[in-house]
């Protein structure tokens, strides 16, 4: 199904849940809302459903306006974040609970339920009841109970919240395997990045009921296109007196300007381990955090906070070492503007506008 939606809006009472919102979804996609609590996303979600009415603007399949259309007549299938199963059904009677409604013959039923349930690896559960599952089974028979009737659209509001961290990663790839097999056009609501990084095709980012931005994970997250999005995505500190950062003088011709600056932009060094020492500046070890695979550093810069990553192989640091840090790179933003600078003392200083 190919999706449209033209300036979108959603009030309650005083409150602007969602501002504006318009965006185009491709058929077969998997597209991912992500932003913080509150920001508009399930609202979103529950307008394309038909559960809630737009106070203004359009939603469209494949080009038909659909605003006044029932739930039960958009063709699509919902997976809410309490599963919403029937304690009093089996599995094959949860499966088979909107065939029953459209009043399938019991032979499509059991042919239809049959596939779902290899589809799903359910085989062997058919004839339990929800008590009787584990987390992760239940978000497959929500899953394998929408794609029953055959809906053209799949909605999912956080369908990994419920369940625990170790099966949530495992159901993460489950699920994207599966609605690439099945083809259809699906969203899913998240505040979890790394979710929405690791499953969607596309992800949307929602703040304060607006669309910040849309695009792959990639592009997101290198070419972040507001200050929002910058410091939605990945781990970064904002700095707001530029002045500590060495190589990046020429921000200061633009009044009001920060620096955002990401883990991975920051070179850190004991003395001798970074060559363009030119461009450093000294620092403090704060802290550091095993990550498994690295360490979490946090570090002092004139008591600016600046957070980055050292590889386990090199030597440990300790908390109030002194180290070098090289910042390569920043996000600048100011009121009227944002755009990536690069340090000038190693490459040339000409600003990326993005």
């Amino acid at each position: 199904m190919h999706i449209e939606v033209r300036n979108l809006n959603k009030s309650f009472g005083d409150f602007h849940a969602v501002q504006d919102v318009s965006f185009e979804i491709e058929k077969g996609h998997l597209i991912g809302l992500l932003g913080p609590s509150g920001g508009g996303k399930t609202s979103i979600l529950r307008m394309l459903a038909g559960l809630e009415t737009p106070s203004s603007g359009d939603i469209l399949f494949h080009g038909k306006r659909v605003n006044d259309l029932p739930p039960q007549e958009r063709g699509i299938g919902f997976v809410f974040q309490n599963y919403a199963l029937f304690k009093h059904m089996t599995v094959y009677e949860n499966i088979a609970f909107g065939l029953k409604v459209k009043k399938q013959s019991k032979e499509q039923i059991r042919e239809r339920v049959s596939t779902l349930v290899e589809l799903t690896g359910l085989k062997g559960f058919e004839h339990r009841y929800v008590h009787q599952l584990s987390g992760g089974q239940r978000q497959r028979v929500a899953f394998a109970r929408a794609l029953a009737p055959e809906p053209q659209l799949l909605l999912l509001d956080e369908p990994f919240a419920a369940i625990d961290a170790k099966i949530r990663t495992e159901l993460r790839t489950w699920l994207k395997e599966m609605i690439e097999r099945v083809g259809i056009t699906s969203i899913f609501v998240t505040h979890d990045q790394d979710e929405a990084i690791e499953v969607a095709d596309e992800i949307m980012i929602i703040g304060k009921g607006k669309l910040e931005q849309k695009g792959t994970p990639w592009e997101i997250y290198k070419n972040p296109q507001t200050p929002f999005v910058a410091s939605f995505i990945g781990e970064s500190t904002i700095v707001e007196d530029i002045k500590v950062l060495k190589g990046f003088d020429a921000a200061l011709n633009y009044e009001g300007t920060k620096a955002l600056i990401r883990p991975e932009y920051i070179e850190i060094g004991k003395p001798g381990e970074i060559r363009l020492q030119s461009a450093t500046v000294n620092a403090t070890v704060k802290a550091l955090h095993f990550r498994g695979s690295e360490w979490m550093v946090e570090l002092l810069v004139d008591n600016v906070k600046l957070i980055t990553y050292r590889s386990l192989e090199k030597e440990v640091l300790q908390p109030g070492e002194q180290v070098s840090v090289l910042v390569h790179r920043a996000y600048l933003f100011n009121d009227n503007d944002s755009w990536i600078m690069e340090n000038s003392l190693k490459v040339d200083p000409m600003p990326i506008h993005i």
